[in-house]
């Protein structure tokens, strides 16, 4: 259970990472779409290749994070019935989900997806907008997706399992944590402060 405890936090740690980055993604698509809004408006003329960009991010944003955002038990729960019961059949409830949605679900929209991508990569698929972009890269992140949210229900599983034996906390528990508007202005403002004092121990 040591060593299924340890690989539970690697894929924990590889979705907080990704988590995090796709948190600048969020910032990035701001301003991708207020760009494309001023510019069309002010000079009465779009890009398709820009509003594509800001397709393709917000995909990312919504594929990216699905391993994250589970990890952060911030995802949608249909618990009406599952809250009443005692913690150990919640957690009994979610390894029966895991098991038999969760995976099968996930692995055969990973499986699926696989020469959907590769099809657009060999081709070198382009956009049929005129202007628009590559496309391969936007399929390739349905199985990225898919793969970390896979990776994600292996570690909840794995918490499960231990919760169940005495080897853990539970990991349905609500976990206080900040929104992801918070997070992401802490992390503009440690950059910010990092730049700073970089600078100030250069001079």
């Amino acid at each position: 259970m040591k060593f299924l405890l340890a690989i539970s936090r690697l894929i924990d740690a590889l979705n907080e990472r990704v988590g995090r980055t796709v948190l600048w993604l969020t910032l990035v698509v701001v301003l991708v779409s207020a760009g494309n809004a001023i510019v069309r408006k002010v000079f009465h003329t779009s890009s398709n290749a820009w509003l594509e960009l800001q397709w393709y991010l917000f995909g990312a944003i919504f594929l990216l994070a699905a391993g994250y955002t589970y990890l952060r038990n911030e995802h949608v729960r249909v618990d009406v019935l599952s809250s009443r019961f005692p913690k150990r059949v919640q957690v009994y409830i979610e390894i029966f989900g895991i098991v038999f949605f969760i995976f099968p679900v996930s692995a055969l929209i990973f499986w699926l997806s696989l020469p959907y991508f590769y099809e657009s990569f060999r081709l070198q698929e382009l956009s049929s907008n005129t202007g628009g972009l590559i496309r391969w890269p936007a399929k390739l992140l349905i199985p990225v997706g898919f793969a970390l949210l896979i990776l994600s229900g292996v570690s909840r599983l794995i918490q499960c399992v231990a919760f169940l034996m005495g080897r853990g906390p539970n990991p349905l528990a609500p976990v206080q944590t900040k929104s992801a508007e918070e997070e992401l202005a802490e992390e503009i403002k440690r950059n910010a402060e990092q730049r700073i004092n970089g600078g100030a121990q250069g001079h």
